[in-house]
């Protein structure tokens, strides 16, 4: 498995692989504008040509943009779907510009709405978004906790939202096994996590699932709470991060860690911390 975090982007893009490189990441993840925000900036030039040029040199792979969190094409407000479109083109664009292979998506909330329409609203946002752009950016949907009136915390929302998507090779799944364990999939024994494993690859396929959000979780099992924290530390715990990481159907997945943290150290310890657990 390829560890790595979410990377910083502030001050430019030229910035990240100083701090990926101080971290031990083998892969990253990072925003390619502000998340909490509508408006952006062109990426500039310069920044994404020393940005690409350093990742090559630097064999940190692979790298993942994730989407801003206002854009929900779940919402079924038709106000919101035209700038979340929008927004979901835009970052596929940016994705490719910046020579990242995936974009990472919260599926999104229904805000009170029909969970059926919901899906309907994703599934056919993100067609819209694809027959747009025409790359070859991989749209990753992230499981969701099942907070309030999000939907995607079951691997049947998932599932079908991938069936109604036209464009087949350009969808797939990042698991946050926080969410995940938060919205009720264990993963403290090995038989819960091959139960687990059996579910997602019965429903979903694990062709689809590339890459895995290593985030202990802070709130209790089907809490429907998501609250991330330091791995080992949190109630998955340490037996159950090692039983994740050295499970044959993830362990040559790349892994992100979006722990927690006021500074470097943190990181730091997350880090040393999985890498130990690797059998």
């Amino acid at each position: 498995m390829r560890f790595g975090f979410h990377i910083s982007i502030s001050g430019g893009f030229s910035k990240v692989l100083e701090r990926a490189k101080v971290r031990g990441c083998e892969a990253i993840q990072l925003f390619s504008r502000n998340p909490r925000g509508w408006k952006y900036s062109p990426l500039d030039e310069e920044e994404v040509k020393i940005f690409r040029r350093d990742f090559e040199k630097g064999n940190i792979r692979p790298i993942f943009v994730h989407m801003p969190y206002l854009p929900n094409l779940a919402n079924p407000s038709k106000i919101l779907l035209k700038p979340s479109v929008d927004s979901l083109c835009e970052d596929l664009k940016r994705s490719a510009i910046l020579g990242a292979e995936y974009l990472i998506m919260h599926v999104g909330s229904s805000l009170g709405g029909e969970v059926k329409m919901a899906i309907k609203g994703v599934a056919d946002g993100i067609n819209k978004a694809l027959a747009i752009v025409k790359n070859s950016v991989v749209l990753l949907l992230e499981n969701t906790a099942g907070s309030g009136s999000e939907i995607g915390y079951s691997f049947e929302q998932i599932s079908e939202i991938i069936r109604q998507i036209n464009h087949h090779d350009r969808i797939g799944v990042a698991l946050d096994v926080a969410h995940a364990f938060e919205a009720g999939y264990d993963f403290r024994t090995k038989e819960t996590i091959d139960n687990t494993v059996s579910e997602f690859d019965k429903l979903i396929g694990l062709k689809r699932l590339h890459l895995l959000h290593l985030n202990d979780s802070k709130s209790d099992f089907n809490s429907k709470v998501d609250r991330h924290w330091h791995i080992g530390e949190g109630k998955i715990g340490l037996d159950g991060f090692k039983l994740i990481i050295n499970h044959p159907a993830f362990k040559n997945l790349p892994g992100i860690m979006e722990t927690p943290r006021t500074n470097t150290k943190e990181d730091l310890q997350n880090m040393k911390l999985i890498r130990s657990l690797v059998k």
